[in-house]
């Protein structure tokens, strides 16, 4: 079968103008059961999977586990605030790239710093400004991807037409693979270094102060 490259070309990029994300504002300003977390989760990224019949956006287990690790805080009499579907978004999106321990060491200043805060930076706000960085960058992604396609279409002219196709389409996969592995290397090594942060050893000595009062206390 002959791939039209133009078409898919063209498809690829209607796809990245069809992504959108969740605004804090779609979620619901009151505390919701596991059961409807779950669902709003579903109703809103089923279309980010890749087969939406199939692949499940959130899962009890998953909310569980995420708990368990200490990703997420635990819920309040069962009930789960607007604030941790936040968090869970974020997760889901993190899942894809990065491990459980990476994730809980990205998120855990956050949840420190900002869960349950009514200042003038809390959680809602960090969301709305980083996803909104998020939808300014999706024109520059858009040419990225499109000059990286061109690129791969410039491969192995030489070979007979039966098996360009494929190799076009491996080019482009291996090009796209390349751009993904470097930016997460980027991304684990920043990680790595966060505990290095002025901020994180300031933590790290008030965390072991109050260990020592809690200690002394209980003598």
């Amino acid at each position: 079968m002959t791939i039209n490259f133009e078409n898919l070309l063209g498809s690829i990029l209607g796809s990245l103008d069809r992504i959108e994300y969740i605004k804090a504002e779609d979620i619901p300003n009151i505390d919701l059961y596991m059961d409807q977390v779950t669902t709003f989760m579903e109703s809103h990224l089923k279309s980010t999977t890749r087969n939406p019949k199939e692949d499940k956006i959130l899962t009890k287990t998953m909310i569980n586990n995420y708990a368990k690790n200490d990703l997420l805080p635990p819920p309040v009499k069962k009930k789960y605030s607007k604030e941790h579907v936040l968090l869970l978004i974020f997760i889901y999106y993190y899942k894809g790239i990065l491990s459980i321990s990476d994730i809980q060491q990205l998120l855990q200043p956050i949840t420190e710093d900002f869960f349950g805060t009514k200042g003038e930076i809390d959680l809602e706000r960090i969301y709305e400004e980083v996803f909104g960085l998020e939808r300014e960058q999706k024109d520059i992604l858009k040419a990225d991807v499109e000059q990286k396609f061109k690129v791969a279409q410039q491969t192995f002219a030489d070979v007979p037409e039966d098996k360009q196709e494929f190799l076009k389409i491996f080019s482009f996969i291996c090009m796209l693979s390349f751009d993904v592995y470097v930016k997460k290397m980027l991304i684990e090594k920043m990680i790595d270094g966060l505990d290095g942060t002025e901020a994180a050893k300031e933590k790290k000595e008030r965390k072991k102060a109050k260990n020592v009062d809690d200690a002394s206390q209980t003598e």
